[in-house]
């Protein structure tokens, strides 16, 4: 009888989990989508690595001519990143991510049709563009539609699709030749630009360009039909209206004492990080590590770094932006 009357009490917690989950599917859709984004970036900055010597034969380059190829895709990629901002704001992220995987298309596109270099060097400048904007407007899209719960969980596939593409790159490149790999940069951009017409925008950019109506459809849609939104459409609103009582921030004020520490560590650590010659040693590791004969325990040294990522980064998890910011400045 006891067991009996324990049963009948689970039932019903296990089946709101059931359709906790199920109401969720949207947003598991739509961070999948936004992925994409992400592992065309990472197929941008694995690709010149596999295929340096046959495009070099094919296409009768000299070392310095692959060289520009091989290291312009970061200059697309710096003005995309500046440019993401006002992009994504003007456009919303959906319109920010269309763009960028329409002219990412359009790079990779341009690369495996090249006869060649200046081809090959438009393509991937406008490959490293699209890059630059998926860098902000993925994760920025993912914090924006996930619930508090998942952020940071959901929020990490970001770095993990860019590990993944780079590692599968490197992978394939090895079998294919490399306009064949530059046809698989094309397979991402094709799901991203056909799942944008099945995901809703991000409400919070709905919200804040005063698409009302707009925004609660898409509340509704990411949590569920079933879903009551009243509180966290409430709490997106204030946080907004929040926003526009705030004196307009300027770029200097970033360097205020108050805010300073956290600019040094944040900005630091990222400045650090490319003065390392990360993306150098990538865009030609493969005849690095070929040459010194360990390509393999490079492989290996990229399946880590995504375990890593997997492990490590969603410690975040839940956490709001005051409690990182807390945690930097303690």
């Amino acid at each position: 009888m006891a067991s009996k009357e324990g049963r009948n009490m689970r039932d019903p917690l296990i089946q709101k989990s059931s359709r906790k989950n199920e109401s969720l599917w949207m947003v598991y859709l739509s961070t999948f989508v936004a992925v994409c984004g992400s592992y065309v970036f990472g197929c941008g900055v694995g690709f010149s690595s596999p295929t340096q010597d046959a495009i070099r034969e094919d296409l009768s380059l000299s070392l310095a001519e692959y060289s520009v190829f091989g290291s312009i895709l970061t200059f697309g990629a710096m003005i995309g990143a500046i440019t993401s901002g006002p992009l994504s704001d003007l456009l919303g992220r959906k319109g920010a991510m269309r763009l960028s995987s329409a002219i990412c298309a359009a790079g990779w596109l341009a690369i495996y049709l090249a006869k060649g270099a200046e081809a090959l060097d438009i393509g991937r400048l406008a490959t490293g563009f699209g890059m630059g904007v998926f860098s902000y407007v993925v994760p920025v899209f993912i914090s924006e539609i996930a619930p508090k719960n998942l952020r940071g969980a959901l929020a990490t596939l970001n770095q993990v699709m860019i590990c993944g593409g780079a590692s599968v790159s490197f992978i394939i490149g090895t079998f294919l030749t490399w306009r064949a790999l530059a046809l698989t940069g094309l397979v991402p951009c094709a799901i991203l630009l056909f799942g944008l017409h099945l995901i809703p925008e991000s409400p919070r950019w709905l919200a804040k360009t005063g698409h009302e109506k707009d925004f609660e459809v898409a509340l509704q849609k990411l949590r569920g039909n079933d879903a009551d939104i009243s509180e966290e459409a409430a709490e997106i609103k204030e946080y907004i209206e929040t926003l526009d009582r705030l004196p307009k921030v300027k770029f200097l004020d970033l360097f205020q004492r108050r805010y300073l520490r956290s600019v040094i560590i944040g900005v630091g650590l990222m400045v650090v990080q490319q003065f390392g010659g990360i993306n150098g040693v990538a865009f030609y590791a493969s005849n690095i590590f070929k040459s010194a004969g360990t390509f393999l325990v490079y492989a290996a040294v990229n399946a880590l770094g995504i375990v890593f990522v997997l492990k490590v980064v969603p410690e975040t998890k839940g956490r709001t932006l005051e409690q990182i910011q807390a945690a930097i400045n303690g």
